[in-house]
Parts: C-alpha cells; structure tokens; sequence
C-alpha cells in the first residue's frame, strides 16, 4: 500500500508526491468519476493500439476531465494556501521528515 500524507492530500509512489482524490466528495460522485477515469484509460489503450491520433487526444482529454473532477489534478480541493505539490519528490517537500520516519519504522526486510 502507498503511505498517504498526514494531511491526506497526497499518496507516495516511487518517492513522488500524488495528489489524492477531494475527499469532500460523496461516495456515489466519486466512484462515477473513478468509472469515467478507468472507461477513459480503457479508450487510451485501444487507441495507441490502433493507432488512431485522434481518437488518442479525445480519449486523453477524457482522462483529464475525470482527474479534474476527482480534484487529482487542476484546482487543488483544500483551501488553506498550500501550494500543490503533485509530481514533487517528497524528499523535496515539507514531507521529506514524514517520510523518512516511516521507512525509519519500517525498515526493509532481507
């Protein structure tokens, strides 16, 4: 499982930062919104495999859509003034000591 930020603005994958989903959704807009986004990365597979550009740049706009919706990207969802850190290395951000403490409490298994 990927650590989510105390804040719970952000997931780490790889060291990197992810903005999470608004959480001020309700469940039922959330998991139609998560259904768009899975139908819309369904369409960018089928039109890299057919090579069809166009039906490409739909199907990524379509990918966007739902991620702006979800408050995954565009406009951040909180309202406090924090600067988006979406994409950031966390070992770059002000989770950069969060994040060491969880690998310190958690140290690798051999």
């Amino acid at each position: 499982m990927n650590p989510m930020t105390p804040d719970g603005r952000y997931f780490v994958v790889k060291g990197q930062l992810w903005r999470c989903s608004n959480p001020s959704l309700s469940e039922d807009v959330r998991q139609q919104l998560v259904n768009d986004l899975m139908a819309a990365r369904r369409e960018v597979k089928a039109a890299k495999a057919y090579g069809d550009p166009g039906q490409l740049k739909l199907a990524r706009a379509r990918v966007q859509t739902a991620k702006v919706a979800l408050g995954e990207r565009g406009p951040v969802w909180w309202d406090d003034g924090s600067p988006d850190l979406n994409r950031c290395q966390v070992a770059n951000s002000p989770y950069a000591k969060w994040y060491i403490s969880l690998n310190a409490a958690n140290p690798p298994v051999s």
